[in-house]
């Protein structure tokens, strides 16, 4: 990913995108199984279901769901990551401008605010923006904590499948 501000190129530095898969933890090329399909069907079938949830709570709580994931995005950041636009545009899997514009909506709403130090520009949530989050995550953890074992279940699965794979190797 190019780097869109000095802020963003310090901000790489050491790290290693989570896009990125190592070496060693890819596949060899095999034939693909009917069960393989079912666990990957299985697992992405529960995710589908608690990112759905997910969304329809945001609404209810008055959030778009792009809003909750930038909100969450920049609280959930790790320490040593500054909330920049390019910073959250990755993490959020959107473009640069459309984050501008997702940050603006949030700002309007008085959900986020800039600072500059410098250069470089941060986002922060308000104190509305963290009371906000903090109702919206409780409700997620509460079905996280429902639905967790049966995405849990299905990627053991997955993961089975693909050792045993390798062990008959």
């Amino acid at each position: 990913m190019p780097y869109e501000t000095a802020c963003d190129m310090r901000r790489h530095r050491g790290t290693i995108s989570s896009l990125h898969m190592p070496k060693q933890a890819r596949l060899t090329k095999r034939t693909v199984k009917d069960s393989d399909y079912r666990a990957l069907a299985e697992f992405r079938y529960h995710i589908q279901g608690y990112l759905d949830f997910s969304d329809q709570a945001a609404k209810a709580a008055s959030l778009e769901p792009k809003q909750y994931q930038l909100l969450l995005a920049i609280k959930g950041l790790p320490e040593d990551v500054k909330p920049t636009i390019g910073v959250l545009a990755e993490r959020l899997h959107i473009r640069h401008n459309s984050t501008v514009e997702l940050v603006n909506r949030a700002e309007a709403n008085k959900l986020v605010e800039r600072t500059r130090s410098g250069s470089c520009v941060f986002v922060r949530l308000t104190k509305q923006g963290q009371r906000v989050l903090a109702r919206a995550v409780q409700e997620r953890l509460e079905q996280l904590h429902i639905a967790g074992p049966s995405l849990v279940n299905a990627l053991q699965q997955l993961n089975s499948n693909q050792t045993s794979k390798r062990k008959k190797k």
